[in-house]
């Protein structure tokens, strides 16, 4: 899923609730960088986390 992720797209993390919505800024090789609302910009490695696309931001 992952893999569809591309910059503009509203996400989650799903094991960080807390840090809020996320807007996805790269998706490179399965690292993805994420600015999120609460948490500022997170580098993510998308083979160890799902995260989660938000339909309705």
């Amino acid at each position: 899923m992952n893999a569809l992720l591309e910059p503009g797209m509203l996400v989650e993390h799903p094991e960080r609730p807390d840090w809020g919505v996320g807007q996805v800024q790269s998706n490179i090789g399965g690292r993805i960088t994420v600015n999120f609302r609460e948490e500022g910009k997170v580098v993510i490695d998308g083979n160890r986390v799902a995260l989660l696309p938000v339909l309705d931001g």
